[in-house]
Parts: C-alpha cells; sequence; structure tokens
C-alpha cells in the first residue's frame, strides 16, 4: 500500500523500511553531508533532511545547505532518482538554495551503493 509523499505515514513507512534494511553505508562522499530540504506543497512547508545519503523527517541543526523546492519536483529527485529534473529545476529558478552551494556537488558526483539502490527502491513502491 502506498502512502502520500511526505504524509505522516509516509514518513513513518521511510522509517520502517530503514530500520529493516539495517545498517547502510553510504559512500564516502555522502558520509558525512546533511542537506536540508524544504518542500512546498498544497498544504504548506514539509521538512526533510538527506542526513549521510538517507532521507530523514524534519531539518538537522547546523546543515550547511537547504534546499527550497516544489513537492512535485522533490519526489522527481529524491523519491524517482531523476537527477536531471535536479538541474532542470535549478536553471529554471524552481529550486532555491540557501548556504553552502559546494556541498550540492556531493550529490551530483556521489554514486548510491547496492543497498542504498535497494533501499530507494522499496521507498519509490511505497510513494504515492
Amino acid at each position: 500500500m502506498s502512502s502520500e509523499f511526505l504524509s505522516d505515514e509516509w514518513f513513518a513507512k521511510v522509517q520502517e523500511l530503514r530500520a529493516e534494511a539495517g545498517d547502510i553505508q553510504a559512500p564516502p562522499a555522502l558520509a558525512d553531508l546533511v542537506i536540508n530540504i524544504t518542500v512546498n506543497t498544497d498544504a504548506g512547508e514539509k521538512k526533510m533532511a538527506l542526513a549521510g545519503g538517507m532521507i530523514e523527517e524534519g531539518h538537522q541543526d547546523g546543515a550547511p545547505t537547504t534546499l527550497i523546492l516544489p513537492a512535485d519536483l522533490a519526489k522527481r529527485i529524491f523519491i524517482e532518482g531523476d537527477q536531471s529534473a535536479g538541474m532542470q529545476g535549478f536553471m529554471s529558478g524552481q529550486i532555491r538554495i540557501e548556504g553552502d552551494m559546494s556541498k550540492l556537488m556531493a550529490l551530483q558526483t556521489a554514486q548510491p551503493t547496492a543497498e542504498q539502490k535497494e533501499l530507494m527502491q522499496k521507498i519509490h513502491a511505497i510513494t504515492a
């Protein structure tokens, strides 16, 4: 059964999937990377973070970078893995960046591990 992207139920299911997956090692470029993400939805702002290559609910204190983008674009980038959507969103002004933009370069160059890919496929499968 799928849950609406960014809903409380969705975040709970993502947390369950992460717990089931165990200790997943992130590639070195992502291991210490924390990026806050503010997603603009019809219901208002939803906050999440990408920490060590994993999606987490809420913002992380001390994150050097925050992305601000619409929900449809966030879903394409972070759930569907569409990297070209990120570049297009940035170039068209749909993505705003606050803080250290250089931290985003790690996202473009890092290749997820097989375990991360498997987890993201499971997250994609539960996302409406």
